[in-house]
């Protein structure tokens, strides 16, 4: 496979990123809940954190790296329900490649599916991400992932007047390792002074099943309207691996101690990854 491919790949990604929502016209009833709603779906949210049920993000992730020139592609759905109102996520785009045994670049792309009376359509709130390991010994393993935060225009609505949809952060992740077990942690904070945390567990039943559990929280100081920003998620999910090259899973996710302000209420995900080499063998 040409080695260029995988940064086109990246790079369309990348630009899908940075458009503009085709459905500006549900701006204003998003910001104010839509249509009367109790709810708000965490698309409308400018907390950093999970969007989506796919692969956990940077500061969620383990300290692993995928080996140079392997790219991993995957493909998935969500849907949260609140207390009135519901989200649909599809589809969720996420691609990652291994540059060097030390350095992984990715991006994570979600579309929100938009109604008239709910969340905002179009593409949502978007991340560029690297990651480079630090220290990778058999057992532990710590990496920091330098990543860019795009955005959606739900959660645009929510900034202060003048604040960028732009943020940058630094989530430092570590990973611990015992045979078939390992556990996970990362922290980290947004240039516009939000904070993220998460941690897990992660166990390999057999050779093609996987399992996980893990739980994460965001905040951010009060914004302009009063709103207290503070989002805690608890999930598990399932892995199996068809074949070597490609893995399916689902995922249920369900907030504790949170207003439906900041997204309260369940999710439900599964999508399908592609693992490829790119390096051409001679």
């Amino acid at each position: 496979m040409p080695r260029r491919w995988p940064f086109m790949v990246a790079g369309a990604v990348v630009a899908l990123a940075t458009v503009t929502p085709l459905h500006a016209q549900g701006l204003a009833h998003n910001a104010k809940g839509g249509n009367g709603h109790k709810s708000k779906p965490p698309s409308s949210s400018p907390l950093p954190g999970p969007t989506n049920g796919a692969s956990p993000l940077s500061w969620v992730d383990d300290a692993s790296l995928l080996p140079p020139g392997m790219m991993s592609l995957t493909i998935s759905a969500m849907r949260w329900s609140g207390t009135d109102l519901s989200e649909v996520d599809f589809p969720i785009v996420e691609a990652s490649y291994g540059v060097t045994r030390r350095v992984q670049i990715g991006a994570s792309v979600p579309r929100i599916v938009g109604s008239v009376d709910g969340p905002v359509g179009g593409i949502g709130t978007s991340y560029i991400s690297g990651k480079v390991s630090i220290f990778d010994d058999t057992d532990v393993k710590v990496a920091v992932s330098p990543i860019v935060e795009i955005l959606g225009a739900g959660a645009v609505e929510a900034l202060p007047p003048g604040e960028s949809r732009y943020q940058v952060g630094l989530p430092v992740s570590l990973e611990v390792s015992q045979g078939p077990a390992r556990m996970f942690a990362a922290t980290g904070i947004f240039s516009r002074g939000a904070w993220f945390a998460g941690g897990g567990a992660g166990f390999q039943a057999s050779p093609r099943v996987g399992v996980s559990l893990s739980f994460t929280r965001s905040w951010a100081p009060t914004d302009l309207a009063g709103v207290n920003r503070d989002r805690r998620e608890l999930s598990g999910g399932v892995s199996y691996f068809v074949k070597p090259q490609i893995g399916i899973y689902g995922s249920v996710g369900h907030t504790i101690a949170t207003t439906d302000e900041n997204g309260a209420g369940m999710s439900i995900s599964g999508g399908v990854s592609f693992y490829l080499n790119t390096r051409v063998t001679k």
